[in-house]
């Protein structure tokens, strides 16, 4: 169904629901084993929107993980307990006298009104030795000199991610600092060169010998702008050969990167689709700016290569790079208020982006509750995991994994596989609103709140996001709401063999509490259903009437 038509069917479908108790999932009807039956795709937003842009498999999956790793980690050890730096240390490193906010120009100051240092340019200064006084010595080119792989292990890598229930995984191939986390040919800034391993390679190995999905995120569109303070503070010093790095010189007022820029960019985008056939592709924002041929370009050669590989691949963006009908959106560290008909994403960490000596991670409990908030929205999780510089996981992060994992295993048939119910859930605790960034405001699911997600017409399940400390009353589920007009034939409560005491009146669902619940957080109740029926009248009663 071309995705126009779908804003309009979708209010249909759900007025259909609230009446009839189904639950239908407006859904495009595209061949499952390939991303058209058309033609090849041409390099136009026409032809691409065409596209099966949502697979299947993509929407069963529901959690999905990447790592934020490459010669950055280093900047961030040895920090002070409550020590402050920002996140884009290959532009900040060079504020020795701040750096301008790449939107508006202005530059922080203190009350006497002198820019003040950036806190990356003197904790690199501290660490590392004066990025500015000597560009070629102490730049962010020396990180990547120094970059060590020696704590990666591909295979414990991929099997702490299978162990968490990932169904995808894989690398920030190319962050800001346009390094390539693979053996590239198109960049001799890459992980062989300096690290001795391909990453990306290694990684795609383990991780598809478990039965999962490959990933690889790209950043490096916001490289123009990341790497403008190397040459407005560097200067001359920045030498001409490593523009291939560094980018060619240019201020913070550059708001178009140059034929140079966009051709390299594309080279480095096709080496990696071409070597590693990635499943999904993810980008990170800033690529709204470039030029448009070149996103059509990429998506075309995409979609068509995947065509020829006989697979169906995703690809996942933010801000206004493609058009709906063409991608998945994703929301960084945010998610909507509300049920979406079109598919998305999030992508989120448990801490910071990259490592950090003095980082601070959510428990298991919040990311569960994020995941499961997600899922009944019509989503999928990205999580990160930031390994420590040398590739080690942290014993933190194996923990929030392997917990994951656990609650996962208990609970997973509830959310593998499963599309939005009648609505996506109830109780108090709500997201003010929808959109990027909101995780900043910090939410505590109790047992009051409850996610609901679907299995089939006669299948969906109710999830308690947190212990219930008596009887559970589930609202949405009472006789004189026409949310489910159709007879509940049996309640169980996932993981568990107990038999579950239920009754359904005007107050919803009552359900009674179990002795005993099989997991700490995020208890799921699998609700069986009737079908809808109708009479079927026929000549043959009219004798009768």
């Amino acid at each position: 169904m071309n995705r126009k038509l779908r804003t309009g069917f979708y209010a249909f479908a759900t007025a259909t629901i609230l009446t009839l108790g189904g639950c239908s999932e407006p859904s495009k009807v595209k061949d499952e084993c390939c991303q058209s039956k058309t033609k090849a795709f041409t390099e136009d937003w026409e032809s691409l929107k065409k596209v099966n842009d949502e697979p299947k498999w993509f929407k069963d999956a529901k959690f999905g993980i990447y790592t934020h790793w490459g010669p950055a980690s280093q900047a961030f050890i040895n920090m002070a307990p409550k020590e402050y730096m920002g996140g884009w240390h290959g532009m900040l490193m060079y504020g020795k006298e701040g750096i301008p906010n790449w939107k508006t120009g202005k530059i922080a100051t203190g009350k006497d009104g002198i820019p003040k240092p950036t806190s990356n340019y003197l904790h690199h200064t501290e660490q590392f030795g004066d990025p500015v006084a000597n560009p070629e010595k102490y730049g962010y080119k020396s990180l990547i000199k120094s970059f060590k792989t020696t704590g990666f292990d591909a295979k414990e890598w991929a099997d702490l991610f299978e162990k968490s229930g990932a169904k995808f995984a894989g690398p920030v191939a190319m962050h800001h600092d346009n390094f390539a986390m693979w053996n590239s040919k198109a960049t001799r800034w890459n992980s062989m060169n300096y690290g001795g391993k391909d990453i990306s390679g290694e990684l795609k190995k383990e991780i598809e010998a478990r039965g999962m999905k490959f990933i690889g995120s790209f950043h490096h569109a916001f490289t123009w702008k990341y790497f403008a303070p190397a040459h407005v503070y560097g200067g001359d010093q920045i030498k001409e050969e490593d523009y291939d790095l560094y980018t060619e010189p240019h201020g913070y007022d550059s708001q178009m990167p140059t034929d140079r820029f966009h051709e390299e960019w594309w080279a480095k985008l096709k080496e990696y689709i071409d070597v590693y056939q990635p499943d999904v592709i993810w980008f990170d924002w800033w690529l709204e700016n470039m030029k448009e041929e070149y996103r059509q370009k990429f998506m075309a050669y995409y979609y068509n290569k995947a065509n020829e590989w006989g697979k169906e691949v995703a690809i996942c963006f933010k801000e206004s790079t493609f058009p709906d009908e063409t991608a998945i959106r994703d929301y960084e560290r945010g998610r909507p208020n509300q049920t979406k008909p079109d598919y998305w994403l999030t992508d989120t960490s448990p801490g910071t982006w990259f490592y950090r000596s003095n980082a601070k991670f959510v428990d298991a409990n919040e990311l569960v509750d994020i995941l499961v908030d997600i899922v009944a929205k019509n989503g999928n999780m990205l999580l990160n995991v930031p390994p420590d510089p040398d590739g080690t996981i942290p014993q933190v992060m194996k923990d929030l994994l392997l917990e994951m994992g656990a609650w996962l295993k208990v609970n997973g048939d509830a959310i593998y596989g499963t599309r939005p119910w009648a609505c996506f859930g109830e109780g108090p605790t709500r997201l003010p609103s929808g959109g990027h960034k909101i995780e900043r405001k910090k939410i505590r699911y109790t047992e009051k709140d409850i996610r609901f997600t679907k299995k089939s017409d006669t299948e969906f399940f109710a999830i308690v996001m947190d212990t219930p400390k008596k009887d559970i009353v589930i609202k949405t589920l009472s006789t004189d709401i026409a949310v489910l007009p159709v007879a509940i034939e049996k309640v169980e409560l996932v993981g568990s063999q107990e038999e579950i005491k239920w009754k359904r009146t005007s107050k919803g669902l009552e359900i009674k509490a179990p002795s005993k619940y099989p997991t700490d957080y995020g208890h799921a109740f699998r609700i069986i259903c009737e079908g809808y029926k109708e009479a079927n009248i026929g000549g043959d009663l009219e004798q009768d009437l």
